[in-house]
């Protein structure tokens, strides 16, 4: 029924936002506010939310079809299609599954360290596969090692605590790999092609230089996930490790690596290390010259077009089953063209904005409290963005704020990025309930998990997330990007 309500009112303000003599800034307020609140409710589909600007911002007077629409296909999502495509062929021939397993074999000892090894391979996966299928896969592992404890100890409370552990372990660092590279998660991307947007002048956010921040801050976070799940959930509980036989079995029965996981796993570490080393690295007073440098038109490469050329190889190379290559044509049609869709709507919607005057008008705004207390908002911000996407989509609520913050940063004077990073890192930072996150959900799915569970120990990770985001945004981000 509030659906319906929201739905009937939305259309209402969008018809009053495109046929009134409203100003250009009032008109926009009107359509980010209906795109806002449909998107929080889910009035609709996301992505179908996100098809509005193609309509509305013509017939409003904000900006012409022909304007609105290429922005919907950014090249910051070829950088997206490509990576899925290559990931995909590692799903495909099973390299995820045996790279997994590898890692987790190499934590032998207790039950911490047991879980420590899926939380490094869950979160190593999460880094370049979509969050969800690294859940998926990793959570297919962790019941059949539940299943090896149950079959032994019995369904007792230590079995419980144990899979509850293990659930948890998974869906947090599902979440936490995809913070450390720009393809991990879908609002890093949102915020390099905003930030391109609003700040054309100032250099790109490239690949390394993201891995430099996003690495050592998301395995500390990593890290303290580990601790609390550990500390708060295992407290005073003997659970012997049973599961390390399981593992190697699994690991055994995949065999000798396939010719098509070598030629998978070569394209990947090429595709890595291209990404890695495409621009200038800078060590102290060192400096490693970037690839595209020795290139004539080098300047006109970015990281999508790296990954779509890595993709196209793998549609090239026959793999040794007949009439199959590496990749298929079918790999084009599992794509998540709605994500790619949503992706654009949320672009759109920072043009918009931008275009309007409505981003400045805001930027105006709030400029001298960010002038006067930027620390304040930064952490405000951070702590604020963490618990929204507890009951939002984080690529929505990150959609949504960055081009304002964006305009805070140049009304008042301050770093766009130390504003803007914060606040897309802590879109992910949602550890606490089933709908914050896909990974969540995937383990609430299980029923090997209570809410309450996941409560106790994600409160604690979310608050301790952002302060290491506070404290990196301050003392790191302006150094390394």
């Amino acid at each position: 029924m509030m659906k319906k309500i929201l739905l009937i009112l939305g259309l209402l303000i969008l018809s009053i936002a495109s046929f009134s003599g409203f100003d250009l800034t009032t008109k926009m307020g009107l359509i980010t506010a209906v795109i806002a609140i449909w998107w929080i409710f889910e009035v609709l589909p996301l992505y179908v939310t996100a098809l509005i600007p193609i309509v509305f911002f013509p017939i409003s007077g904000i900006m012409t079809a022909k304007k609105v629409a290429p922005i919907y296909m950014s090249p910051i999502l070829f950088l997206f299609i490509g990576g899925f495509l290559v990931a995909m062929a590692m799903q495909e021939w099973g390299l995820h599954k045996r790279i997994a397993l590898h890692i987790i074999s190499w934590f032998k000892g207790g039950v911490a360290s047991l879980l420590f090894g899926f939380m490094v391979a869950t979160y190593f996966l999460s880094m370049w596969i979509s969050n969800t299928a690294t859940a998926v896969m990793m959570v297919s592992i962790g019941l059949a090692v539940i299943k090896n404890y149950e079959e032994i100890l019995g369904e007792n409370d230590e079995a419980k605590i144990f899979s509850q552990g293990l659930m948890i372990s998974i869906a947090h660092a599902a979440t936490i790999g995809g913070m450390a590279t720009l393809v991990g998660t879908p609002p890093n991307m949102a915020l390099v092609r905003i930030f391109s947007m609003n700040f054309p002048e100032a250099s790109e956010i490239s690949f390394a230089s993201w891995m430099l921040m996003g690495i050592p801050m998301s395995f500390l976070i990593l890290l303290v996930s580990w601790t609390c799940i550990t500390k708060i959930l295992f407290r005073k509980k003997e659970i012997p490790t049973l599961g390390q036989d399981l593992i190697e079995s699994e690991k055994n029965g995949l065999g000798k690596i396939k010719f098509e996981e070598k030629i998978v796993l070569l394209i990947f570490s090429l595709m890595a290390v291209t990404w890695i080393f495409r621009r200038d690295v800078m060590i102290g007073d060192f400096s490693i010259p970037g690839w595209s440098s020795l290139l004539t038109y080098g300047k006109n490469i970015d990281d999508g077009t790296v990954a779509i050329f890595y993709a196209v190889i793998l549609f090239m190379i026959p793999s040794k089953q007949k009439n199959k290559n590496i990749l298929s044509q079918k790999a084009i049609s599992k794509i998540p063209w709605e994500t790619i869709i949503l992706f654009g709507g949320g672009f759109a919607l920072a043009k918009g904005i931008q275009v309007s005057g409505l981003s400045q008008q805001m930027g105006e705004y709030f400029s001298e409290f960010a002038s006067s207390f930027p620390r304040l908002v930064v952490f405000s911000i951070t702590f604020g963005m963490s618990f929204l996407t507890e009951l939002t989509s984080n690529m929505s609520s990150t959609e949504m704020i960055l081009p304002i913050l964006a305009s805070i940063a140049k009304a008042s004077n301050i770093s766009p990025l130390s504003i803007m990073i914060p606040a897309t890192l802590a879109a992910s930072c949602a550890f606490m309930l089933p709908a914050a996150t896909a990974p969540n959900a995937i383990i609430f799915g299980s029923r090997r998990v209570k809410i309450k569970d996941m409560v106790k120990v994600g409160i604690v990770v979310n608050l301790v997330s952002v302060v290491l985001i506070y404290f990196v945004s301050i003392f790191i981000v302006d150094i390394i990007m």
